[in-house]
């Protein structure tokens, strides 16, 4: 911020009185106002990236934990003696876990901070695999599971929340993205790496991320934002500074960050109905009308059941389409986290919902021209290439700008409760899609991608009439935007 305001001001300054300046380099026209701000932002921006690097490693986790159960189902069915009904409880109790999760995070998160919170996460997360290493019984895989769906239960709150509350407002989308793009890839690797050595082994790849996040976190400072609000104001001061350089002039952006929690201090604490009072109501739509509108959009029965949807398509094999479909996620997130920060929340948004409501109606008319008999030629190739426009866009949009507004629009009194709500409403869409997706395609498999067309139409809709764009805004901007008197 400090960076923008020196160049806007010097600009104007030598438009009016020294016009003949104008073409000589940014640099030498603007030492003492530029050179200073610019050599703080390099030498700062390694501290935002390696916290950023360091939570996202709890992203990686929560990845590879979804995709741990796709390539291991016929190994553990065989090893341990599961039925297939026992190894659906060992799938899906990963969620239930992850809703339990999401009830405490932000709670958590509030009560003992950011890096507190991903520390314990982590712990269950390791607990978790180690049941699952040394499992012998259902019993064990079961807790295994649901400890591991605990732990990123909290860390799908926490780290956009943490990544948001250290990032500069210009990198904030970017940087928060990294989330998503982290996520896809724990899960890809997963996949892929699972198809190569045994479901034991795969654990060692779960684990890793969480030793990573449990080292790292003693490298990283905590959230600025937190330590003001529990009023440990020289931590705060101190940790403000360290991320914005040592030469950097944090006042305003740290008076800004005060006066805010100040305001904020004189309010009762939140508790959940206080969620929808007028003063919240509009952050609570946007927050969870977005995760409902993920959700119902289908991305969980289309990513779980991938392959048999291929093969009921027309396909012999769902190997094809399942491994397009890990190939694209990662740099097509990738792309959403550089078009974040330029293109806009809102406009990314919008994309991303018509470009899954594209790829759907394509997959729901290559299932009704096969239920009619014609152009059956065409029927696998149409699914094929309706399935990977939907994953392609919502890669880009659907996928990781909901958990960046979701850690931009609560006010800081309100963001543990209100983040917690929303992360809960995500884990119970993704848990009902999910555990209904089977039933639905039995049911008539055009008429499931049509539904999730209709979704993905309503999502454009509820974008462009609730969600406010929140680039290159302070947090303390935004939810002073989405107070009711604005």
């Amino acid at each position: 911020m400090a960076i923008k305001m020196d160049v806007e001001i010097g600009a104007k300054a030598e438009e009016n009185d020294h016009q003949t300046e104008a073409a000589e380099p940014l640099l030498r026209r603007r030492k003492d106002g530029i050179e200073a701000p610019l050599a703080a932002a390099s030498e700062s921006l390694w501290v935002v990236l390696l916290s950023t690097a360091v939570a996202v490693s709890g992203s990686f986790e929560f990845g590879s934990c979804v995709g741990f159960s796709a390539p291991t189902q016929s190994e553990i069915r065989h090893d341990v003696g599961l039925s297939l009904s026992q190894y659906a409880m060992f799938g899906s109790i990963l969620t239930i876990g992850a809703m339990v999760g999401a009830i405490t995070s932000g709670r958590i998160a509030d009560f003992i901070g950011r890096k507190e919170a991903m520390r314990i996460s982590a712990a269950f997360c390791v607990l978790g695999w180690l049941a699952i290493l040394f499992a012998q019984d259902a019993l064990l895989l079961y807790f295994g599971r649901l400890s591991s769906g605990y732990g990123i239960g909290v860390l799908s709150y926490v780290v956009p929340v943490f990544i948001a509350e250290i990032a500069p407002k210009n990198l904030r989308g970017c940087l928060t993205t990294l989330n998503q793009l982290l996520i896809c890839a724990g899960g890809s690797a997963a996949y892929i790496i699972g198809t190569f050595v045994t479901w034991r082994q795969l654990v060692m790849l779960g684990m890793t991320p969480c030793l990573v996040l449990l080292v790292g976190l003693f490298l990283i400072p905590e959230s600025p934002r937190w330590l003001a609000k529990v009023g440990r104001t020289k931590e705060f001061q101190a940790t403000l500074q360290q991320l914005r350089g040592k030469n950097a002039d944090t006042t305003e952006e740290a008076t800004e960050i005060q006066e805010y929690i100040k305001t904020l201090e004189s309010l009762p604490k939140a508790k959940v109905l206080d969620l929808f009072q007028s003063r919240y109501i509009r952050p609570v739509i946007v927050g969870v009308g977005l995760m409902v509108f993920q959700q119902i959009g289908g991305i969980n029965g289309i990513g779980f059941y991938a392959s048999e949807t291929f093969v009921a398509a027309g396909f012999s094999s769902g190997s094809l389409g399942t491994i397009l479909l890990g190939s694209i996620q990662v740099p097509i997130t990738l792309a959403g986290a550089f078009l974040m920060d330029k293109s806009g929340r809102r406009a990314l948004l919008m994309v991303s919902a018509t470009g899954t409501f594209l790829g759907t109606l394509m997959a729901g008319t290559s299932f009704y021209l096969k239920g009619q008999g014609i152009f059956m030629q065409w029927v696998p190739m149409l699914a094929l290439s309706g399935i990977l426009v939907y994953m392609a866009a919502f890669s880009i949009g659907m996928g990781a700008v909901p958990w960046v507004i979701m850690s931009e629009i609560f006010p800081i009194n309100i963001k543990g409760t209100g983040g917690s709500l929303v992360t809960l409403v995500n884990w119970f869409g993704s848990w009902l899609i999910s555990y209904t997706f089977n039933f639905l395609m039995n049911w008539s498999a055009s008429g499931t991608f049509f539904l999730f067309s209709a979704a993905s139409a309503a999502t454009v809709l509820f974008v462009a009439g609730m969600v406010p764009e929140t680039k290159g805004k302070t947090l303390e901007e935004i939810q002073e935007s989405m107070s009711p008197s604005k």
